[in-house]
Formats: C-alpha cells, sequence, structure tokens
C-alpha cells in the first residue's frame, strides 16, 4: 500500500515543507531540495531520468508561497516565481530525510551488509547454467557475491570463453593491459608472477590501477594432480581484526600511500605507475577496499626513512593475520568451476605446483567493475522482485 498524507504544513519561514503521515510519523523537506527536485517536464527529463534543471538557475534560498494538500497521494507547491511543482507521497516517502529512512535506502541501493568469514567458511555454490538462464539464480548470485564476498560457479564448459559469456550475462567485462580475459598458466619469460608454478601469496590484482577492478573471475579449464590449491581470505575480517588488536598499524596502513608499479607487454606495452594506501577507509574508518599486492608494490617508496620501518611493521602484523589458520581457506578449484570474488575485499593466493613439459595447470581471468555488477543486480532485483 502506497503510504497517505494526513497534512502538510510549511515551517521555518517558508524554508521547510513538514509532511504528516496518515500513519502518524512525520518527515520534513528543505524547500531547496524540493525545488531542486521538481519532476515537471521543463525541470525533468522522464525518458532520462535526469534533471533538467540548471543549477545557476536555483535559488538556494528559496522558499515556498503556497503549499497544499492535492488528495493524500501527493502535495503541491506554488513558488514566489509562481512556478509549480508537485510530489507523489510514494516520492517523498522514500525520500524522506530521517535517519532510518536514510538507512533504508542505502540498504536498497547498495546492499552495505556484509558477512565476514574465516577457515570456516561455507563456500556458496550455484550452477553456471543457472546463473546465465534463470533471473533468480542470477539475482542469488549477485546478492551474495556483495555480501559474503566470494560464490562458486560450478558446470562451466572447461574450455576458454565461458567468461565472455559471463560477462554478457552481467553487462560487459573490464579491459586491462593483460586483455579482455587472460590465461594463467606457465609461461617462458611471464611478464606476471601469476604466469608461473611458483606460490602466490595472498594478493588483490591490479592496485596499480587508480580503480582496480572491483570483481573478478577465475575460470579452471585444467588442474593440475598435486598442488596449486587456491586459497583465500576475508581482507574486511582482517581489517577489523587489526584494527582491535593494534590501532596504530590499522592507522598507518589506511594513510599511507605506497607506490606500485607494473611495466611490460600483453595486449599493449604499458607502463602503469599508482600511489594506494593498504586499507582504503571510509569517512567512519571503516575498510570499503584492500590495495595489496606485494609483487607489484614498487622499490620507489615515497616516504621519509624514520616511517618506512613502521611501516614494514604494520603490514607484517596484517598479512600475518591474512595467513592465520583462523582466517584462511583452501579450495581446489575443478575444471568447469569459475571462482567470483570481489577483489576489494577478497584476497587470494595459489599453492605451488610442479613444473612440467606442457602445461598441467590453466585457468582464465577477468574481471568485472562493480559498478556494472551493481547495475545488473538492481536491473534483475526488479525483475525478479517486481519493484520500482
Amino acid at each position: 500500500m502506497s503510504p497517505g498524507i494526513q497534512k502538510v504544513e510549511a515551517l521555518d519561514a517558508g524554508h521547510l515543507v513538514r509532511v504528516e503521515w496518515e500513519d502518524g510519523s512525520e518527515s520534513r523537506y528543505p524547500c531547496v531540495w524540493l525545488r531542486d527536485n521538481c519532476q515537471c517536464p521543463h525541470c525533468f527529463l522522464h525518458s532520462a531520468r535526469a534533471r533538467k534543471l540548471l543549477f545557476e538557475d536555483l535559488d538556494v534560498n528559496i522558499v515556498v508561497k503556497e503549499v497544499t494538500l492535492a488528495d493524500r497521494k501527493k502535495i503541491s507547491i506554488k513558488w514566489p516565481d509562481e512556478h509549480a511543482s508537485e510530489y507523489e507521497a510514494e516520492w517523498l516517502k522514500k525520500r524522506c530525510f530521517s535517519e532510518e529512512a536514510r538507512a533504508e535506502m542505502r540498504k536498497t541501493l547498495f546492499l552495505p551488509e556484509y558477512q565476514y568469514w574465516g577457515s570456516d567458511l561455507q563456500l556458496p555454490k550455484m550452477t553456471f547454467e543457472d546463473i546465465m538462464y534463470n533471473d533468480e539464480s542470477a539475482y542469488r548470485w549477485l546478492c551474495t557475491l556483495k555480501k559474503v564476498g566470494i560464490v562458486i560457479l560450478t558446470g562451466a564448459a572447461a574450455r576458454q570463453g565461458e567468461l565472455i559469456k559471463l560477462g554478457h550475462r552481467i553487462g560487459f567485462l573490464r579491459l586491462t593491459f593483460y586483455g579482455p580475459t587472460w590465461q594463467v598458466q606457465d609461461k617462458a619469460d611471464a611478464n606476471n608472477v601469476a604466469y608461473t608454478t611458483g606460490k602466490l601469496c595472498f594478493h588483490t590484482d591490479y592496485p596499480v590501477l587508480q580503480h582496480p577492478p572491483g570483481v573478478q573471475f577465475l575460470h579452471c579449464i585444467k588442474q593440475t594432480a598435486t598442488g596449486g590449491e587456491t586459497e583465500v581470505v576475508d581482507g574486511f575480517h582482517a581489517c577489523n581484526k587489526l584494527k582491535q588488536q593494534n590501532p596504530q598499524a590499522y592507522q598507518i596502513l589506511s594513510s599511507t600511500a605506497v607506490d606500485y608499479t607494473d611495466v611490460g607487454r600483453d595486449y599493449c606495452d604499458f607502463a602503469v605507475q599508482c600511489k594506494q594506501r593498504i586499507i582504503d577507509v571510509d569517512s567512519r574508518g571503516q575498510a570499503v577496499r584492500i590495495n595489496y599486492n606485494n609483487a607489484t608494490r614498487d622499490t620507489v617508496f615515497d616516504i621519509p626513512a624514520e616511517k618506512v620501518r613502521p611501516f614494514y611493521a604494520a603490514l607484517k602484523e596484517f598479512n600475518d593475520l591474512l595467513n592465520s589458520a583462523e582466517l584462511k581457506f583452501t579450495h581446489k578449484l575443478k575444471p568447469g568451476d569459475i571462482l567470483t570474488f570481489d577483489n576489494w575485499r577478497v584476497l587470494h593466493g595459489r599453492q605451488s605446483y610442479p613444473s612440467g613439459s606442457e602445461v598441467t595447470r590453466h585457468l582464465e581471468g577477468a574481471y568485472a567493475d562493480w559498478d556494472v555488477v551493481m547495475s545488473r543486480l538492481r536491473l534483475l532485483r526488479k525483475r525478479v522482485l517486481k519493484t520500482d
């Protein structure tokens, strides 16, 4: 049922509109926001869902001339220049400025809830065919990917090209200097440490980019008989533990800009350079992205000499946490498995495996941006749950 309005009135010398709802609650809307968001065809292009009103034409001190309740489902406002605006009750209710309403909107738009895990991870599994052809399954996959940070898709064909199909399912893949997809296998004169048989320590991919890929896909095409196990760890869970046990170390890793470098040739030739903090935090000091790859951390370190050793000590403590038996989870991928995970949150690694005269282990990898993934999630939710 859409909400009904009991009463509407102007407050604060016309700078504020108060709406009293039929359920007894109330909402207060600043008039500058109401005028900025007028939904009439002159101010808003409905076919694009985009504002036409120019900001230079907006009076930030505007007051209402008249506000009326047309019916219980809509309010009407007349402005000092005689411009008229109408606002539907349901539209207003969703955009209430109360903390509860804003929290609900954040939950709806961004799914901010995380389910943390350690070595006890119950690895979520779904079939590749289901998420490709069933919207409800695809929606569950992306919701789980956002909340848990990792999902394995089973039953894909053990050949290259399946990730291209997965990219089309969500929208499109992220192109990088290693190509739209890339082949993880032992290569002569490897231009990346992943293209060897050695152990890979926990890392996130591509912190050398200003905007590292948000989601990573690893499709197992061929698996070695011994070794080659994939290791993963919940970086946000590790950050929370580091913050509790050593706040100073957390502060160092979330404030020190680390130099990363990647130079070579693949999809094209490249010479990439970037500064990233190992732990990116939001305004509340909560981790929102991990940028950690020991292989591509540069020999250049642009900080004062006296800060170097404290940084290394902090990073060592974080790295020890990542590798603790309590936090890390090990899984051996089988041909046809596709590991999908949050590259901003989940760090991954690999155990070494024997080298041979031929390729014994082959994964195809690809990236997607969280913007693309969340866009598909919202569209699927609308289709599956039949919401606006």
